[in-house]
């Protein structure tokens, strides 16, 4: 079994349904009709994941469980993943009526801080927050949650003319997802702003003028 990590397009060969492909791992929401129907989930994907010695992230809630699969070793999404996802996903169909497997709502964000010089307040940051920098050599202008509580923070290089939006953010989702987030957005009185990045991302802007990107795998390395 291959430890290399796949593509986009590799991800979305396997065709696992009702999983999404959100930056470097495979994420799930398992709707389930009750607390115990979760818990009782959690304990047969715990099960799985030690037999295979491959452990997920989960977060158990009353109404559902979500579930994030990733090599942290290979810095993504690997056969490993695919595998356990699939077991997870006969997990679910065992569970019984009341109980299926989405993608739609779920979505990663990160925040981006848009500055000219992010070495003068990357330490701040870091600070404040607990962060850690990227552990990843060629990457100098990212902080990372090292519980995965909090959303990643990264900084993109802009001018200083003034006055400019400083913070934005990048959620990312499945590509299925985008159109009809796009129309939600703009039903809501928000403005489309450019798909000149498509389909890597798409930018839109509330009344106010202050931007969000909607992110996919897609047009990516």
């Amino acid at each position: 079994m291959s430890t290399e990590p796949m593509t986009g397009q590799q991800i979305a060969d396997e065709r696992l349904g009702g999983w999404a492909y959100l930056i470097g791992g495979l994420q799930t929401r398992i709707v389930t009709p009750d607390f115990a129907t979760g818990l009782a989930i959690v304990n047969a994907i715990g099960a799985a994941a030690e037999e295979m010695d491959h452990h997920p992230d989960v977060d158990l809630r009353y109404s559902h469980v979500d579930v994030r699969l990733t090599s942290h070793d290979a810095r993504g999404v690997t056969e490993r993943d695919v595998r356990l996802a699939r077991r997870i996903s006969e997990i679910v169909a065992e569970a019984g009526e009341g109980t299926s497997m989405e993608s739609a709502s779920v979505a990663r964000l990160e925040l981006a801080l848009d500055t000219p010089a992010h070495q003068g307040v990357l330490p701040f940051w870091k600070a404040a927050l607990a962060m850690e920098e990227s552990d990843v050599a060629e990457v100098d202008d990212e902080l990372n949650d090292p519980h995965d509580g909090l959303p990643t923070i990264w900084f993109q290089k802009s001018g200083s003319e003034e006055p400019r939006q400083r913070w934005h953010l990048d959620v990312w989702v499945e590509p299925e997802q985008v159109q009809p987030r796009i129309d939600a957005a703009l039903a809501a009185g928000g403005t489309f702003v450019s798909d000149a990045e498509a389909p890597s991302f798409w930018v839109l802007a509330d009344p106010e003028g202050n931007k969000v990107c909607l992110c996919t795998w897609q047009d990516r390395r």
